[in-house]
């Protein structure tokens, strides 16, 4: 059957500057790491689309219901599809010593904050520095190599999936949880417990499964500390 809205999917991917073949973004650790785009931290495995939710590019969403599971496929974005045509008005030239005030040492390439906006370093020389506070991918086409690695069928699978990307940092296996009536319980695992954010993941969990599985009215997180058994009496 084919792909369509609201389908769960899982997507591997390598997205390029079509003109440069420069690799800008992937979700697969090796390419990240040829490409040196490679981040210490950083979680590299299929991601998670639903499809028609806007958690892609909406040209590379709206392409996802003419794939096959498991066939590499080429999606070719333009600009005005993308990150929008560049503006030369939103390139200008600044003081260097308004930037050294503020703690920061431009260099070529570098992203910079400004008046509380970023911008990219373009060229400097003469005491200034030219500012572009276009998205770096703006007047670019991209095209993205995309995988449907996998598509989730279950209700088990798809709150697991939901839960993982919140948090990716922890294995998803580690969490448990039960489905019954109008409630999801949810075993946080310890790994989870001292994650940065994780209330804030709690809330975006709860309010995914939410959405998507409308019968279901309140979902449950169970914290279990246990002693260790290796603790001594006092």
């Amino acid at each position: 059957m084919p792909l369509k809205k609201g389908d769960f999917v899982l997507i591997e991917y390598v997205g390029k500057v079509k003109e440069t073949g420069e690799v800008f973004d992937t979700t697969i650790e090796e390419v990240a790491k040829k490409e040196r785009l490679y981040k210490e931290g950083e979680i590299y495995e299929p991601k998670l689309v639903v499809i028609g939710e806007g958690w892609v590019l909406k040209a590379l969403d709206e392409s996802l219901t003419t794939m096959e599971i498991g066939k590499k496929a080429s999606v070719e974005i333009p600009p005005e599809k993308a990150f929008g045509k560049r503006d030369p008005d939103k390139v200008r030239h600044v003081p260097l010593r308004r930037l050294t005030a503020k703690g920061i040492t431009p260099s070529l390439g570098m992203r910079v904050e400004y008046n509380g906006r970023m911008a990219t370093v373009r060229t400097m020389g003469a005491g200034r520095v030219l500012l572009d506070f276009n998205p770096p991918l703006a007047g670019k086409t991209l095209v993205y190599e995309v995988t449907v690695k996998k598509k989730l069928r279950t209700s088990k699978q798809k709150i697991a999936a939901l839960i993982h990307r919140r948090v990716p940092s922890v294995e998803e296996s580690k969490f448990k949880f039960v489905i019954k009536a109008d409630t999801v319980t949810i075993e946080m695992p310890e790994e989870a417990f001292y994650v940065e954010g994780i209330q804030v993941a709690k809330r975006g969990i709860a309010m995914d499964i939410q959405r998507f599985f409308p019968k279901i009215t309140t979902v449950k997180f169970v914290e279990t500390f246990k002693k260790n058994k290796t603790e001594t009496k006092t």
